[in-house]
């Protein structure tokens, strides 16, 4: 008796996956096409591991092999012979083995369902709206099923005829060589059938184009980039059946005051010389109106504040993010001389009487700055100049 596990390349336990991959594997390496030297050769091979994969993928027999009783002799089965022609239809093998490679079978093929195809809005909504959520109308131009036909396509109910392409079957077989495979049907579009009487209304493609218009709920939190996806609100197939979804990609506008980074929202709030100096409040847009924020004294340019809860939604988790404000000391424009005076003797009085210079002269000499404690960032700048200079002299004296 033929060991039929090796003739395959597998094992006594191989599962029936595993036997239909060698089979493909080995129907491939015996392909006429790829033997044209010894073609005898191919054609024998070829016929004993059909052999063998007929005889493992059947229980019975391969419950035989397996007990050491040969398959032939005892129900008179046999290999077939008077060459290629002698292994039956070489469609029919390479729709069962090769069928989900090469388009699948016709069963499947007649179960599945017609789908539209899907579609894409683009939705601009502003920060406000994101944030809060809203809904909003669109309109699009769209497929939907014919209401005179129901999408059938025919003008009156039964008005088909059998495609006689296909014969009905809705797919038709493509066969080069030594390969068979199975497409949509062109004549019919895979349905199986012509219409006889089209309807009028559609012209017997079952749906109309219109100009549709849908209301779109924005929920709370949602972000710039992000994609919603409304069900069956896509294009309508052809002759009836399920239509495909519209996706809407949401744009976020440009704020005027804030800036989004995930549930925290950012905003620059300008204030004073007075307020920075000597404290204050300054009131803070939010979401649900103003709030007051309360400044301390001595506040520098750039200080950021953080008004916890009072940012977004997230959208996944629910949790609410925060408002970080960063506030810029803004410094006084368009004085008149009066003003000017005033800011000349204020900064006299902060700096005992004498002005400060705020630069050294180019050869590296020392201005000492007056403005110690007023004026502890300039201290701190003015000290680390000195240094510069310092380690430049002595860099000079030791080359």
């Amino acid at each position: 008796m033929k060991d039929y596990y090796k003739i395959l390349g597998v094992e006594k336990d191989a599962t029936e996956d595993q036997l239909k991959k060698a089979y493909r594997h080995l129907a491939m390496k015996y392909h006429p096409d790829r033997n044209r030297d010894d073609p005898k050769t191919a054609e024998e091979k070829f016929k004993e591991v059909k052999e063998a994969y007929e005889i493992l993928t059947d229980p019975q027999k391969r419950q035989m092999v397996d007990q050491g009783i040969d398959p032939n002799e005892a129900q008179g089965f046999g290999a077939g012979g008077g060459g290629f022609g002698g292994f039956g239809d070489f469609s029919d093998i390479f729709s069962s083995v090769f069928g989900d490679a090469f388009g699948g079978g016709r069963s499947h093929r007649q179960s599945r369902q017609m789908r539209g195809a899907d579609m894409q809005y683009h939705l601009e909504i502003t920060l406000e709206e994101a944030i809060l959520g809203c809904k909003k109308d669109i309109s699009y131009d769209n497929y939907v099923q014919c209401e005179k036909c129901n999408g059938s396509g025919a003008a009156e109910s039964g008005s088909f005829k059998t495609c006689p392409k296909c014969h009905g079957t809705g797919q038709i077989q493509m066969t080069r060589g030594f390969f068979s495979t199975i497409q949509e049907c062109p004549q019919c579009g895979g349905r199986g059938k012509i219409v006889e009487k089209p309807c009028p209304h559609c012209h017997g493609e079952g749906r109309t184009r219109i100009k549709q218009t849908i209301t779109v709920t924005i929920p709370q939190g949602i972000e710039d980039g992000q994609r919603m996806r409304l069900t069956g609100k896509g294009q309508a197939p052809m002759y009836g059946g399920v239509p495909g979804d519209l996706y809407v990609l949401i744009t976020v506008k440009k704020h005027d005051i804030f800036v989004r980074r995930d549930s925290d929202l950012y905003c620059e709030v300008p204030i004073s010389f007075t307020t920075a100096a000597l404290g204050g409040t300054v009131d803070v847009p939010t979401i649900n109106g103003t709030v007051s924020l309360k400044i301390p004294a001595e506040t520098q340019t750039g200080k950021m504040f953080r008004l916890r809860g009072k940012g977004v939604k997230s959208l996944t988790s629910g949790a609410v993010g925060d408002i970080i404000v960063q506030v810029v000391v803004e410094t006084p424009v368009k004085l008149n001389s009066e003003q000017k005076d005033l800011l000349k003797k204020l900064e006299e009085s902060l700096n005992g009487g004498k002005t400060v210079k705020a630069s050294d002269s180019a050869d590296g000499n020392k201005k000492e700055a007056k403005s110690v404690d007023h004026s502890p960032k300039q201290k701190g700048f003015f000290d680390s100049v000195h240094k510069f200079f310092d380690d430049l002299k002595g860099k000079g004296k030791k080359e």
